[in-house]
């Protein structure tokens, strides 16, 4: 189900110099931003948890999400450069599976160890803040890569979409309408980084075991329509 060398593929064309200048923007601008923070403040649980949810988990790490889950695949389809990869004997699930381990990594690397520096940096910790924002930011990585490495597999536009999704759905709907937030990665990550905290700065619209069925179930099953998608997409090519 893993094959190295298209993995070795997705990581360069991933982390290419414009490429990972773009990832690595968010990350630094929260380290930034918390240094700041501090400064200004000092440590101060609240605050941390308002710059960790406000920010981290409600718009950097659906971004990096977008970012990297639509460029494992997305720019292969759109330049062709895919069939190439098609004609190798690989089963597309592989290629499907490769790419998302590879754009969990790479989402995982650019949020969530951000996320725990700028938790520490913010209040050391206090609450077990840091810990369970980082938490937040590996579950829900999961799940945006599968949602947007789908989302590349099915459109040209897969960037506008999930931009629309992570920036209108999670953070303007999803913090307006109460039944939005019913299905949001951000809300079910929440809700296992919740069990983490402690105290009640970290809360959730979402029970911890609706969250994990939803979260699990998400990801598997954008997982293997992708991969239905692209063995379709071969077959359209070989017509």
């Amino acid at each position: 189900m893993y094959d190295p060398t298209v993995a070795r593929l997705t990581y360069r064309a991933l982390l290419g110099r414009r490429r990972a200048l773009i990832l690595g923007a968010l990350p630094l601008l929260l380290i930034v931003i918390s240094v700041a923070v501090r400064a200004l403040t000092g440590a101060d649980d609240q605050t941390a948890a308002d710059v960790l949810g406000g920010f981290a988990l409600a718009t950097m790490v659906p971004i990096i999400g977008v970012i990297a889950g639509t460029g494992a695949i997305g720019p292969e389809i759109d330049d062709g450069s895919v069939v190439y990869l098609l004609s190798k004997p690989l089963k597309r699930p592989t290629i499907i599976f490769t790419k998302l381990i590879v754009a969990i990594a790479v989402t995982m690397v650019f949020s969530a160890v951000p996320t725990l520096v700028a938790g520490l940096i913010l209040n050391g910790n206090g609450q077990q803040i840091a810990v369970a924002y980082t938490v937040a930011a590996l579950v829900s990585s999961i799940a945006y890569s599968a949602l947007f490495l789908l989302l590349g597999t099915v459109s040209r536009h897969a960037v506008v979409f999930g931009l629309v999704y992570a920036l209108v759905w999670e953070a303007l709907f999803g913090s307006l309408v109460p039944g939005a937030r019913t299905l949001s990665v951000q809300q079910w990550s929440l809700a296992v980084a919740h069990k983490v905290a402690d105290g009640n700065l970290v809360t959730s619209e979402v029970g911890l075991t609706t969250a994990t069925v939803l979260l699990i179930a998400v990801t598997v099953l954008a997982t293997w329509y992708a991969g239905q998608k692209l063995r379709s997409l071969t077959l359209a090519g070989e017509e």
